[in-house]
């Protein structure tokens, strides 16, 4: 068994999962929004589960931003900058007194479905998080692939017309976008709810949501090629339309048929702390 934790913005995840992927324990509390009170819950966390069961579990953590491997201190933490120019992982395994695997957060929510997830059956797997911003991992044969720059699967930071793709499909650009355009205020999830009852404003820029988010795949696609696509974050809980938007791949393609599968997460929200609880014998898969 092994303890995976997933730090977010606003609260901290953590898991126990056993060898065939069952969750023993899985609960969740506020997160800290300062250096030194995060390293302590970790703490807090990973002693109580050892005194419960009586052992000294690895542990995997999965977080916003990646590892330099240069100096080891973690970057582009966006959401939660009191990780940035840290020596996460040496901090944390001096303060366990053990081991510890780190991750980011897209990359574990790849490989947690790509393990046992809606992505299973495939080799290549590239997973998208829509959220408040957007992030990617990608996944090959059940291992992470991170890149020489620890940058394999940041599609959220490639360009497009005006911007790069966070601009136009993350929660909160979509809400930008739609106040610029119609000078109303409303988050992301208010806007597909309007979308779905016909509303024409609501209509007008999922339309233009949809062919972004087409034209970003169909890069993504023409240079990764993956089997799967898996959709991740609070956006793609939104999204019912995966058959459309494949469509449209296919047209910007010029293919009368792509192979690459557009699904959801089979663990939804909880995949990427399942993921970091699987870090340590990804080896194994």
């Amino acid at each position: 068994m092994q303890i995976g934790i997933d730090l977010g913005a606003s609260k901290i995840e953590y898991v126990l999962l056993d060898e065939e992927g069952k969750e023993i324990v899985r609960e969740r509390e506020n997160s800290p929004t300062e250096y030194i009170s995060t390293l302590n819950s970790i703490q807090k966390i990973t002693n109580k589960l050892d005194k419960k069961f009586n052992n000294k579990f690895e542990v995997g953590i999965c977080h916003p931003g990646s590892i330099s491997n240069e100096n080891g201190l973690l970057k582009n933490a966006h959401n939660s900058p009191w990780l940035n120019e840290k020596h996460f992982q040496s901090d944390v395994s001096k303060k366990l007194n053990r081991n510890v695997f780190c991750e980011n957060d897209a990359n574990c929510f790849a490989l947690s479905e790509s393990i046992d997830g809606s992505a299973k059956h495939y080799n290549i797997v590239f997973g998208i998080i829509l959220g408040s911003g957007c992030g990617g991992g990608f996944v090959i044969n059940k291992k992470i692939v991170k890149g020489a720059n620890n940058l394999a699967g940041e599609w959220g930071h490639n360009n497009l017309t005006f911007g790069n793709v966070e601009n136009y499909l993350s929660g909160l650009s979509l809400s930008c976008r739609f106040k610029k355009k119609f000078n109303k205020n409303l988050k992301a999830d208010k806007i597909f709810e309007l979308f779905r009852k016909k509303d024409k404003e609501a209509e007008t820029a999922i339309s233009e949501y949809k062919n972004n988010l087409s034209i970003s795949l169909s890069s993504v696609i023409n240079i990764l090629d993956p089997d799967a696509i898996v959709f991740g974050g609070g956006v793609s809980n939104e999204i019912d339309f995966l058959d459309e938007i494949k469509e449209k791949i296919e047209r910007i393609l010029n293919e009368d048929k792509i192979n690459t599968v557009l699904i959801k997460p089979m663990y939804g929200d909880a995949s990427g702390v399942r993921g970091a609880a699987r870090l340590g014998r990804e080896i194994n898969y």
